[in-house]
């Protein structure tokens, strides 16, 4: 049974506090697994979640500032001393090469762990994996910074109703589906008859960044959005300054992109108060909202159903 879902293992920006670890998010999508901005700790955060280092299928590092990659070192040796059986991709900007190969071999290990290495070197850069495609888009920040997202294609829900009327059943069904018509007692029978259009799913990862074409791209149409929300609107001329969001700009994104989920994270130590961001969001959105904190777990919404034609 396919499950996707978003992890957060932490919610803090630069600073841990005591009730927020450095980032780090798995998104469970089907039989992908992947880790985003695995910061300091996140292997033992892994520990009081439902995900192991052997489930773990990428990786996806936004930047090498250390909130956001200072977690790869136990990440990766864990793989070796669990001995995962699997390849397990890495995507990262590839202006950040050399501090990847440092992290990667920080201190001495016995590596064991076939990792496939793939930086990220153009905005826009698309690499296929199962369940649709994950795609990259620079973002405006101090250092070299991508977000990810991740399209599922566009597809068919077959209408049993329709199905059965037309006499198609069993194996035929894959074959109208892989074909895109069959024909049944000397009449063609088009996929288009007996289906109606399935959305594909989007989920999009938007960290460090001041507002850009990108953060809109990334977010449009996403059902399940993560997104930086770094500073309240106080603070907005300092986030300006520094490449960050703040929770209202956010909430205004998801509002203009169409996004069905929202999940505010990557919070400044200074605020103990997670409320505010709410109601500042709350200004601007007003659709399924999530303020992440620790631990957590966030479902993709369910598909979209179109209606029949």
């Amino acid at each position: 049974m396919s499950m996707r879902e978003l992890v957060v293992l932490g919610t803090a920006s630069q600073t841990p506090t005591r009730t927020r670890n450095h980032n780090g998010y798995v998104l469970r999508w089907d039989d992908e697994v992947i880790l985003f901005d695995p910061g300091e700790g996140s292997q033992r955060q892994l520990l009081y979640s439902t995900v192991t280092a052997t489930d773990l299928t990428r990786i996806c590092v936004t930047h090498f500032h250390g909130d956001h990659c200072l977690g790869l070192p136990g990440t990766i040796q864990r793989l070796s001393l669990d001995r995962v059986p699997h390849p397990v991709a890495v995507h990262f900007p590839a202006g950040g090469t050399d501090y990847f190969n440092r992290l990667r071999h920080a201190s001495s290990f016995h590596e064991t762990a076939e990792l496939d290495v793939a930086p990220i070197d153009a905005d826009g850069q698309q690499v296929a994996i199962r369940g649709g495609t994950l795609e990259a888009r620079r973002l405006r920040h101090p250092v070299e910074t991508y977000g990810y997202r991740l399209i599922e294609p566009d597809g068919h829900r077959m209408l049993p109703e329709r199905l059965s009327a037309h006499g198609i059943a069993g194996p035929a069904i894959g074959e109208l589906l892989r074909v895109g018509h069959l024909d049944v007692a000397g009449h063609r029978v088009t996929r288009e008859q007996v289906s109606a259009p399935r959305p594909g799913q989007r989920f999009a990862f938007v960290m460090d960044t001041g507002l850009c074409d990108a953060v809109y791209a990334l977010a449009d149409n996403a059902d399940l959005l993560v997104i930086e929300a770094t500073f309240l609107a106080s603070e907005s001329a300092l986030a300006a300054e520094v490449g960050h969001l703040t929770a209202g700009q956010a909430a205004q994104v998801a509002t203009e992109c169409g996004v069905r989920r929202l999940v505010l994270t990557h919070f400044s130590q200074r605020y103990p108060d997670l409320s505010r961001f709410v109601a500042e969001a709350r200004e601007h959105f007003a659709g399924d909202l999530v303020v992440a904190e620790d631990l957590t777990t966030v479902q993709v919404p369910p598909r979209r159903v179109l209606s029949a034609r």
